[in-house]
């Protein structure tokens, strides 16, 4: 495959995931009381910030490692190990978080809401390289 080709393969394996978790964030505060919205959206604002800092240097890692490819390479190489590690331990810590009952409506909504557009922002910076 072309290498311009894993920047599109990034963009779908990141911005596919952040758009369904940011549906089930605003889902989760749809069933939240209006007078516990305004510390929920501050502390979405912070898991926002957060994630989108951390993704920025882990989107400019990413790309200059598929810069560095040869022109035409596997999907393979659209991550390193580590990163390949990263996405298989972040969707089971998802899968697992889904069956875990104890776990509060609050924490999904501002969780969830902030880090699904940081995936999907991450998708776009990836969608940039690949245009």
């Amino acid at each position: 495959m072309k290498k311009r080709y894993l920047y599109l393969t990034a963009a779908i394996i990141w911005g596919i995931p952040g758009f369904i978790i940011a549906i089930k964030g605003l889902r989760a505060y749809t069933a939240m009381p209006s007078d516990e919205l305004w510390w929920l959206l501050l502390i979405t604002a912070g898991v926002l910030a957060g994630f989108i800092i951390m993704f920025r240097r882990i989107v400019d890692r990413y790309c200059a490692l598929i810069d560095a490819e040869p022109e035409k390479t596997t999907i393979l190489h659209t991550f390193p190990l580590r990163g390949w590690i990263l996405i298989v331990c972040m969707m089971s810590l998802g899968i697992a978080l889904k069956f875990m009952p104890w776990i509060p409506a609050e924490f999904t909504a501002s969780f969830y809401s902030g880090l699904g557009p940081a995936l999907v922002i991450a998708a776009v910076r990836f969608c940039k390289k690949f245009f």
